[in-house]
């Protein structure tokens, strides 16, 4: 059945046909216009080809160039998706990621970017073919092109992998053999310490050698089984997860000196492996009562309750180091260049991310800068023959590359409050970052 380009607004739909009119036209438009935005990052990623140098808004010498599509696609220069994200409303990554992607279709497999030119290829899928040619000789990617193309609106992702394998090992087999070896490196166990629910618990995946993960489970299940033994009323699935923080904490008490035996009985264990996790509780929550208490954990911006806290405190190895309030609206400053330690603290708890727009990575792994230039910086664009001073009014966490965009290139930014900052891009995109990360643009 045909799409209707001009279905009848969502208010006079009167019956189910016409609502499923509706949304499949307005499918239809919202899927046009992802093309247009792949359209509209290629023609960015061409004006800002390293050809195109001086005419990227950079100080000269200052920007380098990066490979954000697979060999053969045009460079471009380092910080051209920085401007690109923030006119998308995206981070610097995620777009650095499309912008290689767009680039990689429209470069290296010109048959699937007509298809989904014209709209035989919905953009999500023409961006899931060019991710996993990114890494294929340019001849490996036109196999899978040529090959790909006609079905790549309906092929299924394990059809794709099988695909791309296939052109690895005809065009690149020195870069398959390599895989071939490297094919452990897919093993992995990963704690998501990025997302804590608020019972306090993480998710854990995981892929093992298969001896590895049956000893694993004999392990896992003969803990499980003490546990209850001893009389824990738990379900099995919680005997099982408490078991592996049982195992976890004896191995890490483990002393892994090689002193013979009968000599390290006799010594002391080892210091257990500290693991600093940053929690900010209120007065109330401390003190208890009725009602409920919430933490704030700062290492994965998330929220636990005040009982979780104190149970991890109760913890025989947990070593709690309770630190003095800090007043956020305090103000001091130095003459010296260095940011001392108790402003940097201010700071960082004011903005707990780099507050370049929609970049969420950590302010305590960001550099303290100095939003008007210090005195003593040799580096940057010359500015108005003001400085500025190291105080809080005057400083921001910005992350490395933020930080070296800002310094080399024509972004700018003022700080309205302690949490409240306005950035200017290179091409006079205003963008307001507040308190709560959310960036709008103020045109």
């Amino acid at each position: 059945m045909a799409i209707d380009p001009n279905p009848a607004p969502l208010g006079e739909c009167d019956s189910p046909a016409s609502v499923l009119g509706f949304v499949r036209a307005e499918q239809a438009a919202a899927e046009a216009a992802q093309v247009r935005v792949l359209e509209g990052a290629v023609a960015w990623a061409s004006m800002h080809s390293v050809d195109c140098l001086d005419d990227a808004a950079c100080l000269p010498g200052a920007e380098g160039e990066i490979a954000i599509a697979g060999p053969g696609a045009p460079l471009v220069t380092e910080f051209a998706p920085l401007e690109l994200g923030a006119a998308l409303g995206m981070s610097s990554d995620a777009a650095r990621a499309m912008l290689g992607e767009a680039v990689e279709l429209a470069h290296r497999l010109p048959k699937t970017w007509a298809a989904v030119r014209a709209g035989e290829v919905p953009a999500w899928r023409g961006r899931k073919v060019a991710a996993n040619t990114l890494s294929l000789p340019a001849d490996g990617a036109a196999y899978v092109d040529a090959h790909v193309w006609s079905v790549a609106g309906k092929i299924g992702y394990a059809a794709l992998d099988r695909l791309i394998e296939e052109a690895r090992v005809r065009f690149d087999p020195a870069g398959a053999e390599e895989k071939r070896r490297a094919a452990a490196d897919r093993r992995h166990f990963d704690l998501d310490t990025g997302r804590v629910s608020f019972g306090g618990t993480v998710v854990v995946d995981g892929e093992l050698d298969l001896a590895d993960a049956l000893d694993l489970d004999d392990a896992v299940a003969r803990g499980a089984r003490v546990l209850g033994e001893l009389g824990c009323a738990e379900s099995l699935d919680v005997r099982r997860s408490l078991a592996v923080g049982e195992m976890a904490r004896r191995q890490l008490a483990l002393d892994l000196d090689t002193t013979p035996t009968e000599v390290a009985s006799l010594s002391k264990r080892c210091r257990p492996r500290q693991v600093v996790v940053h929690v900010h509780l209120t007065e109330a929550a401390i003190a208890g009562g009725d009602g409920l208490h919430l933490a704030r954990v700062e290492n994965t911006r998330s929220f636990v309750s005040a009982d979780q806290v104190k149970t991890w405190c109760a913890s025989p190895d947990a070593q709690v180091i309770v630190k003095p309030v800090i007043d956020l609206a305090d103000v001091d400053h130095t003459d010296a260049y260095e940011v001392p330690d108790r402003i940097a603290e201010r700071v960082q708890l004011n903005n707990p991310t780099c507050v370049f727009p929609w970049c969420g990575r950590s302010a305590r792994r960001a550099d303290n800068d100095h939003v008007v230039r210090h005195r003593h910086e040799r580096e940057g664009p010359p500015g108005d023959g003001e400085y500025g001073e190291t105080t809080d009014p005057n400083l921001a966490p910005l992350c490395r590359t933020h930080h070296r965009a800002k310094t080399h290139t024509a972004w700018a930014y003022t700080k309205l409050d302690e949490t409240t900052f306005l950035w200017r891009s290179p091409n006079g995109i205003h963008l307001r970052r507040d308190h709560t990360g959310t960036t709008i643009v103020t045109t």
